[in-house]
């Protein structure tokens, strides 16, 4: 027997239907891993010593590598963290603030307060937060910081019309005083980062301290977000000074988003691993490679390069990705791919290094979700001394990590293969 339902209630159903649709769609629009554009092999044509590497690097990806810059790379919350609120208690005129993660605790108190002070002196401040890495912050910072006088945004917050970009997250970790001085590396504003890495609560972590001609780039690609986000246009001397010569390093200030430019970090990364003719050295927090950056690595060690690798071990923030990524070592082991498990506590670095020449350093994980879902932000040096000193400290973190090998990782149980390949179908979307 046929079922008949009254106007109401086919209305109701009706309603349902398009309600479930329009869910169905956003999951979709959401946790899909955007277009995949860079879809063919890169030819190697050149070295990264090749002028013709810096050359596309700067015309064909990003902006113009810039020369007279100084570079001092701060290790773990103890050097970081002083460095920062340092440079943010002597700002001037104006503080430029853009962040992923910034939680509460002490040390999140610490920068609420240095830049409400700040604010109360006439400097002009202005933070961005992601929506979702804010969401663990004491809002009594926010209206402390709001009532100081500092312009606080959210990004991509929880609104009808953003529904269709909740999983597009800030991912980037930028700090910019007087247009003068720019900080960039892996750290978030939360307790995990403070100390030096001492125990499985203090994460191992890098960033970097920044003068000279590039840090108005980095400035630029902050202010991007922050225009976006709040329409506003920040520019005049106030943010864009005049910036002589500091120093003899190279760089150029890297950026993508899926709203402009989503594959241009990917790219970036792959044109830098088909030119490495020596070395490779990578540190990753989160390193779940695509099939293309696979092979591109594997690639690189046939003909001669040695590729170092090293990623979290047990202490990780996410078994999840942790097993996606072990699921995907394989072919790599197998080609010769020298993967190490960093093992005191959670290892948190973002760093490249290629042919002891291009370092390149911001927030960007070797993941699907940093190649084509977030907005992502990182500092390429080309300075041979400066990769020197990066490769010394690699190699400090390596003495603390354990190597994987091929058949440590074939004898794992079958328990672990399972999860891990399990997980590994999840990676376009962690």
């Amino acid at each position: 027997m046929r079922k008949t339902y009254s106007i109401k209630t086919r209305l109701l159903l009706m309603l349902a239907a398009a309600g479930a649709t329009l869910i169905a769609t956003l999951v979709a629009i959401n946790f899909s891993a955007g277009e995949k554009k860079v879809k063919q092999e890169i030819p190697r044509l050149y070295s990264v010593t090749d002028a013709q590497f810096q050359r596309s690097m700067s015309v064909m990806l990003g902006p113009q590598i810039l020369d007279g810059n100084r570079f001092d790379a701060l290790l773990n919350g103890d050097q970081i963290f002083p460095a920062m609120l340092e440079a943010i208690r002597g700002a001037q005129k104006t503080i430029t603030f853009e962040t992923y993660i910034y939680w509460s605790e002490a040390i999140g108190k610490q920068f609420a307060d240095a830049l409400s002070e700040r604010a109360h002196a006439g400097v002009k401040v202005h933070v961005l937060i992601d929506w979702v890495g804010s969401s663990k912050m004491d809002q009594s910072y926010l209206a402390a910081m709001e009532q100081a006088g500092v312009e606080v945004e959210k990004y991509h917050p929880l609104r009808w019309y953003n529904l269709g970009r909740l999983n597009n997250r800030t991912h980037r970790k930028l700090l910019v005083i007087d247009g003068r001085i720019g900080f960039t590396g892996g750290i978030g504003i939360a307790g995990q980062w403070t100390g030096n890495a001492q125990d499985p609560e203090h994460w191992r972590d890098s960033h970097f301290r920044v003068e000279g001609p590039v840090v108005a780039q980095m400035q630029a690609v902050l202010l991007d977000n922050w225009m976006k986000t709040t329409g506003k246009v920040l520019h005049g001397p106030a943010y864009f000074p005049p910036l002589s010569p500091v120093g003899a390093g190279r760089a150029q200030m890297f950026s993508s988003s899926p709203t402009g430019g989503s594959e241009s970090m990917h790219l970036m990364y792959l044109l830098a691993i088909t030119a490495a003719q020596r070395s490779i050295h990578l540190s990753s927090s989160y390193f779940v490679p695509d099939d293309m950056t696979r092979q591109a690595l594997i690639d690189a060690v046939k003909r001669g390069v040695r590729v170092q690798i090293i990623t979290p071990g047990e202490h990780i923030d996410t078994e999840t990705v942790r097993r996606a990524s072990r699921g995907l070592w394989k072919d790599l082991l197998a080609a010769g791919v020298e993967i190490h498990e960093y093992q005191p506590t959670m290892y948190h670095c973002k760093v490249m290094i290629v042919d002891g020449l291009l370092v390149s350093v911001g927030s960007t994980n070797f993941d699907d979700r940093s190649f084509r879902l977030n907005d992502e932000a990182n500092l390429n040096i080309y300075d041979a001394e400066f990769a020197h000193r990066q490769i010394e400290v690699f190699q400090q973190d390596m003495k603390k990590s354990r190597r994987i090998t091929l058949a440590q990782w074939q004898n794992r149980p079958l328990s672990e293969k399972m999860r891990e390949q399990a997980a590994a179908l999840l990676g376009p979307l962690l």
